[in-house]
């Protein structure tokens, strides 16, 4: 697959107005793509070996002082998380590189999801399919009553927290945890990619993680 093949099925989602205003550069890509849990190919397993070999004490040091890590970092303190407590994605990997010795190899989904942000710096996060609305995703704050997720398991939300949403429902918090049911499980063939990037990383980078997953993916 080539680049522009991801650029043209890709598609930008909305912001609302009142943190585009405070987070210019904030963006969310998502795109849909045909896949399924199952083991990796040797082609992917082996990419993530190499990429296990890029990854040493030193690089992952000195991340923080990188562009993009430092400008998720930046983002993360501007909406009241701690990026030292809380890690962004990229150095959440690069940590249990080294706790784990590698990047393991968990599943296809799972292991194109983490190869995209070891490549790009950028997150990819991946939904079930069926459980998005047409018109695609976004984010806005939640407001009173708002509950991640359309079932009686999905926790309220406090007004205000920032969250990935369509028309109907919120899919997850923004850099946080999923939906209950919102995920990738074993029966779902059909998925929701999305990316989000953050003032200071230029869209090209968002581009590029979400194709080097559908890549991975063989999308």
């Amino acid at each position: 697959m080539a680049m522009g093949d991801a650029e043209l099925n890709a598609a930008e989602g909305f912001i609302e107005p009142a943190l585009a205003a405070e987070f210019p550069g904030l963006r969310l890509d998502w795109v849909r793509a045909r896949a399924r849990r199952r083991a990796s190919p040797p082609e992917v397993r082996q990419r993530l070996k190499a990429l296990s070999n890029r990854y040493r004490g030193a690089t992952v040091v000195a991340m923080r002082t990188q562009p993009i890590p430092h400008a998720y970092r930046a983002f993360f303190r501007q909406i009241g998380l701690d990026p030292d407590t809380r890690r962004i994605p990229s150095e959440e990997a690069a940590v249990s590189r080294l706790l784990n010795g590698e990047f393991r190899s968990s599943d296809l989904i799972d292991d194109a999801l983490l190869i995209a942000l070891i490549e790009t710096g950028v997150p990819v996060w991946a939904l079930d399919g069926r459980r998005v609305d047409a018109g695609g995703l976004g984010i806005r704050t939640a407001v009173e009553g708002d509950r991640l997720g359309t079932t009686e398991y999905g926790s309220f939300l406090a007004p205000g927290t920032l969250a990935v949403a369509d028309s109907s429902a919120v899919h997850a918090v923004l850099f946080g945890g999923l939906a209950p049911g919102h995920g990738v499980g074993p029966a779902c063939t059909e998925l929701v990619l999305f990316s989000v990037t953050v003032p200071g990383v230029p869209a090209i980078h968002l581009e590029e993680a979400m194709w080097v997953c559908l890549e991975a993916l063989g999308a």
